[in-house]
């Protein structure tokens, strides 16, 4: 489909620098790919209760280790 819009010259520059991507085209197609991306993953708040953890189950020993955080 083909689309004629506005976009901030700037701003396009900026994804451009921070970026690879060469052309306005390749810039907003990411932008859009990346957008729907987000919108697509689960809030962390809707899994509250989907997970089940083993007994003893400990987050912080695994993430501290044998060290003290």
């Amino acid at each position: 489909m083909n689309t004629n819009i506005f976009i901030d010259n700037e701003l396009i520059a900026q994804a451009i620098d921070l970026s690879e991507l060469k052309t306005k085209k390749e810039i907003v197609d990411l932008a859009l790919r990346e957008f729907v991306a987000k919108r697509k993953r689960k809030n962390l708040g809707e899994l509250k209760g989907a997970v089940k953890f083993l007994d003893g189950y400990d987050h912080k020993e695994l993430r501290c280790g044998n060290d003290s955080c």
